[in-house]
């Protein structure tokens, strides 16, 4: 079957094997389009049965099998039987707040006293520094955790080591051969790390690791001689989904499991500045991962971007309902000013991009743009273009730059790369996302090197978007049932992404502007059923001319559905992402 795209993608309805609905929906009594939504996905599947009821008890791996984790267990609890000051140095980000927020709770709950670092993106940039190890030091901790960072700090770790300070570095981001001398360096991605969790973001790091730490202590009989109560580390999930969904690592395997679980753990509401933010952006419904990844998590963001850095962690460690209060606000205006600051710059670059339309990657630079936005501007030209994008703030000679990539393009590997070959002054990064420092003379050559190497991965970064689909279904089918059964397959997200359906043969019956960019519909099917709908962003794009209100034309819908609770009310609307003629 054709369909015209209105906005020129291509549609692509996803293959499945039909002898696996019948298996699948009689062994695990699902519905035929459950089954076949399982059928498409089930690459990405080991287990069925594990990925249908994902829980943490099945799919815990034995920590162990992390590289130096042994290390880093032992010179912990050496570090906690003689009361050590604890040093937490985390990234700005929220991967990097729920991180340092989930030891900081930790080490609180068992009578240990801590100190947190979290720099100042502007000031010091990503990652540990000399000025913020010293920081710690000089407050007399006598181990540091790096948490989300750390992989590739070789000064500071040195300058640590030679005041016989012990770092423990708890991260995921690509390692180069060469690694710091640091008492332990526990990352999934280390190049010589054999225990395929590399698809773990730090938070998840962070949890398996006190899981053994925690095992450790009881098998010690640490609780009981020093009279603390164990903590049930399941309580701290809510922190481990929130650096999941919003770093955006695959949702499979063990992450599918904390993510599951850590919704319901999110829905007690036990962590107060979580439960401050939840209430503030006046949430009503359950808790879900788009609540996580788009509401949530964008605003604990918003201090690493343009407000204070160290506000996202302090929020998620905070018990001073007070202080929490008032860091969920600074919180929230620091999230406007950011999207203020995100148009006028997406206008900017938008502009641009028309001069390096032909390049297979694109590179644009800029004098001064805000450091702490050029990363979403970059991913949301990178979804535009189907391209990586890497964007370049310029102050003076030297050039900060946060890039995106697309699936296939490892941009990690490839700064690093151009780190060791001299055309990059420091950076890293995983698969899908980097940042870096890059003296300013040396942008034209960094733009070769990354097209060369582009180039050389034989990927298309063809100028035609595939839109991926997953079945037809009947308008009638846009219900609490349907969407309850669709559901079985949650949590969606990378490596599991939601189910993207087409509805046919639709009629604009009202039409509404939202927020002066969203466009509400209600729409009619041959069948008599009313959906009703909103298409994000559309003003000015070329579904608006379909969803105007004076179009009588009949068309299809492709996108996905959503539960809207409102006052103890629910009902299924339709999200469209885009349209094609009938």
């Amino acid at each position: 079957m054709n369909f015209t795209s209105v906005s020129g993608k291509n549609w692509v309805f996803k293959k499945f094997n039909s002898s696996d609905i019948k298996i699948y929906s009689e062994d695990y009594s699902l519905s035929e389009i459950v089954a076949k939504l399982l059928s498409i996905r089930k690459k990405n599947i080991e287990d069925i049965g594990l990925f249908l009821n994902p829980t943490i008890k099945n799919l815990m791996p034995n920590p162990l099998t992390l590289k130096d984790m042994e290390n880093a267990i032992e010179r912990t609890y050496q570090g906690i039987k003689k009361r050590e000051l604890i040093g937490i140095f985390g990234d700005y980000d929220v991967d990097g707040a729920t991180s340092t927020a989930l030891l900081a709770r930790y080490f609180l709950s068992i009578n240990q006293k801590i100190q947190t670092y979290i720099p100042d993106r502007k000031r010091e940039g990503y990652g540990p520094s000399v000025e913020g190890f010293n920081n710690l030091i000089k407050l007399g901790t006598k181990i540091i955790f790096t948490v989300d960072c750390g992989t590739l700090s070789f000064e500071p770790v040195k300058i640590a080591q030679s005041q016989n300070i012990d770092v423990i570095v708890l991260d995921h981001h690509q390692s180069d051969l060469k690694l710091p001398n640091a008492c332990a360096i526990v990352n999934p991605n280390r190049y010589d790390d054999t225990s395929k969790l590399n698809y773990l973001c730090a938070a998840g790091v962070c949890f398996i690791f006190l899981a053994a730490l925690n095992k450790k202590l009881r098998d010690r009989n640490w609780f009981e001689e020093e009279k603390i109560n164990e903590p049930n580390i399941l309580n701290f999930l809510d922190l481990v989904s929130l650096g999941t969904v919003c770093d955006v690592v695959p949702l499979v395997d063990l992450n599918r499991a904390i993510v599951t679980q850590g919704l319901k753990v999110l829905k007690k509401r036990s962590n107060l500045g979580l439960k401050t933010l939840y209430d503030l952006c006046k949430i009503e419904s359950q808790p879900t991962t788009y609540h996580l990844g788009y509401i949530l998590g964008p605003r604990i963001n918003a201090g690493g971007r343009v407000g204070k850095s160290s506000h996202g962690a302090e929020l998620l460690a905070s018990d001073d309902p007070q202080r929490t209060y008032q860091i969920a606000n600074d919180l929230n205006k620091s999230n406007k000013e950011r999207q203020s600051i995100e148009l006028m710059l997406s206008e900017k670059v938008n502009s641009e991009v028309k001069n390096f339309q032909d390049d297979p990657v694109l590179i644009l630079t800029g004098n001064s743009w805000h450091e702490g936005i050029i990363g979403i501007v970059a991913s949301r030209i990178k979804e535009k273009y189907n391209k990586p994008t890497i964007l370049i703030s310029i102050n003076e000679s030297l050039g900060k730059g946060s890039a995106r990539s697309i699936f296939g393009f490892d941009i990690g590997t490839q700064i690093i790369k151009a780190t060791q070959s001299g055309i990059v002054e420091k950076g890293g990064g995983h698969k899908m996302a980097g940042g870096f420092t890059i003296k300013k003379e040396n942008i034209p050559l960094f733009r070769d090197f990354l097209i060369k190497n582009f180039k050389k991965s034989k990927l298309s970064s063809s100028k035609i978007v595939n839109l991926y689909l997953d079945s037809i279904i009947a308008p009638s089918a846009l219900n609490e049932e349907f969407y309850s059964e669709i559901e079985r397959l949650a949590p969606f997200g990378s490596g599991n992404s939601e189910p993207k359906f087409v509805i046919e043969n639709l009629q604009v019956i009202t039409s509404d502007l939202v927020a002066d960019k969203h466009i509400k519909t209600v729409l009619h099917a041959k069948d008599g059923s009313v959906i009703k709908s909103i298409a994000f962003n559309a003003k000015d794009s070329p579904l608006e001319l379909y969803l105007n209100k004076k179009n009588k034309k009949k068309f299809n819908i492709a996108g996905i559905m959503n539960l809207n609770e409102w006052r103890g009310k629910k009902s299924v609307e339709f999200i469209i992402e885009d349209i094609s003629l009938h």
